[in-house]
């Protein structure tokens, strides 16, 4: 497959200035000579036929039976399927998990099965709105199955989680009573990045408080050396071993999905590009779309930036068992996503935080805890073999950083930030002395079972999950934090600029003259740091 540019790791030979995410407008700075810039590939040519893709994945699948073959009347189906988290942004429609679906419930009636349940895989995410289901699954499927055999995980439904066994370390697997009691799971995902999907769909999509506490927590965190790179991963040793005992128990039949780096619409596309391949007009659209998101009230941007969704293109559509499925996703994902960086480890790193991850889609903010979450727990572990920054070396995450909550959504993390950093910022405190409590608030638990927030132990793990960030790193900066005191309360240090920014980070280390790497993300980059 043709790609539209090369994979480029480049080092500036003058000072050119660099498009940077911040929150939901773009910084224009320049950057140091001498600064390596690493991109993205160009998305991968996307299969030509989708639904056929499905079809062909559904009667080829990888070490089970074909899917019909499962399939008689009388039989207990549950069908799971990613939630809004995935991906980001949301794509175009028709949703692939739309067409995913539709190829299912053909079979379905087919073959005669009629007691199936579609469970959105929430886990402690918010649930989905109805608008928003409808729009993932289509009118024709969402009108036949909402609300009645269309719905969202509850982890906290009284009597509807149960603990199916536990693996040789003790670890307790926990599902959904209809998981639990199905003769057949079928698990409909889509991988954007080499953390999701495998094992980690139906253990950790459909468990509870219990099965969570495996493996969201700082120890395993700081015990993973990258969540995108499972092998070296802790959490997903240990999700691993979970996903085992639920294969031995249950017949589980997996869908994986790899999208492209295709994140921009038409109009928009030359922001995935590298800027010497920008025409004159792609750099004035940059900058009348620049000026645009300046001019405009932060609520206007955020709104105009949520409701531009992604025309990514499916590369690979695979069904069957569990690991098999997963190993071939994973060699795709690399393919679209990993990009060497052969200059290796450099001593100041700079990320730009978009204005959507994946606890905020249709959020009125990206808070605090979420910018954090986002700058050390995702995008420091974008890579393989190394991180990009050594060890003691400064981070520099560029975002305005506001103390912006959104109350329906996130209302833990409001206590959480206000009530709890001003204590401690130490993650094993945190957990021991705070965490049960929030887990158990009955107000925070109605909120989760019958509003649209996240649950009460959800902050928690957005904050544990920085953790292996936090320890490798020496220093972090904020640049362009518009609340320095909120920069402060997570740790970091607050500048009011890049060029500030880097030049505190000089002062931070021994060398006058370090080295600096730029992340050019989006969209999604898997650094192969040699």
């Amino acid at each position: 497959m043709l790609r539209r540019w090369k994979p480029v790791v480049t080092q500036t030979a003058a000072s050119p200035r660099r498009v940077i995410a911040f929150g939901e407008r773009f910084l224009h700075e320049k950057v140091p000579v001498g600064t390596k810039i690493i991109f993205p590939n160009a998305p991968l040519s996307a299969l030509p036929d989708v639904p056929a893709a499905i079809r062909h994945a559904l009667w080829h699948p990888l070490g089970k039976d074909p899917l019909p073959s499962k399939l008689r009347p009388g039989m207990k189906v549950l069908v799971a399927v990613d939630d809004i988290s995935l991906p980001l942004p949301p794509m175009v429609t028709p949703d692939v998990r739309q067409l995913m679906l539709e190829a299912c419930f053909e079979l379905f009636d087919q073959f005669g099965v009629e007691d199936v349940e579609v469970h959105v895989a929430t886990a402690f995410h918010r649930r989905m709105t109805a608008d928003e289901i409808k729009r993932m699954v289509g009118k024709v499927l969402f009108k036949r199955l909402y609300p009645k055999q269309l719905m969202n995980h509850d982890a906290e439904k009284p009597d509807g989680m149960v603990v199916i066994g536990h693996t040789k370390h003790g670890e307790p697997v926990e599902l959904s009573r209809r998981a639990a009691e199905s003769d057949l799971i079928i698990y409909l995902n889509i991988n954007l990045v080499t953390m999701d999907g495998g094992h980690k769909s139906v253990g950790v999509g459909l468990t509870g408080y219990k099965g969570l506490l495996s493996h969201h927590t700082p120890d395993a965190i700081r015990k993973s050396d990258s969540y995108f790179d499972p092998k070296r991963s802790e959490m997903h040793t240990s999700i691993g071993r979970i996903g085992k005992i639920v294969n031995e128990k249950l017949d589980v039949f997996h869908v994986e999905t790899v999208v492209n780096t295709e994140m921009y619409p038409s109009q928009l596309e030359f922001l995935g590009r590298p800027e010497e391949t920008w025409s004159d007009f792609d750099l004035g659209r940059f900058k009348m779309l620049k000026w645009t998101l300046d001019k405009l009230p932060q609520d206007a941007r955020r709104e105009m930036m949520m409701r531009t969704p992604a025309p990514y293109g499916i590369l690979q559509v695979t069904a069957g068992a569990t690991e098999p499925v997963h190993e071939k996703t994973l060699e795709k994902c690399h393919e679209q996503y990993a990009v060497p960086v052969e200059h290796g480890q450099t001593d100041i790193a700079i990320i730009g935080v978009p204005h959507l991850c994946p606890y905020n889609v249709n959020s009125t903010a990206m808070n605090p805890l979420l910018v954090r979450c986002t700058g050390l727990g995702y995008m420091f572990n974008m890579y393989r073999g190394k991180p990009i920054v050594r060890k003691g070396g400064v981070l520099i995450i560029c975002h305005p950083c506001r103390a912006d909550f959104d109350e329906e959504h996130h209302p833990s993390y409001v206590e959480f930030f206000h009530r709890l950093l001003p204590e401690t910022r130490d993650a094993d405190v945190l957990k021991e002395k705070y965490e049960r409590e929030f887990a158990e608030n009955p107000i925070y638990i109605e909120k989760y079972r019958f509003g649209h927030a996240y649950h009460g132990a959800h902050p928690f793990y957005m904050w544990y999950w920085a953790e292996n960030g936090q320890k490798h790193v020496g220093h972090i900066i904020c640049a362009g934090a518009e609340e320095p005191e909120t920069a402060r309360r997570l740790g970091w240090h607050p500048a009011k600029d890049l060029t500030t920014a880097i030049e505190m980070a000089k002062d931070f280390l021994s060398e006058r003259e370090p080295s600096i790497s730029l992340l050019h993300c989006p969209p999604m980059i898997l650094a192969d740091v040699a």
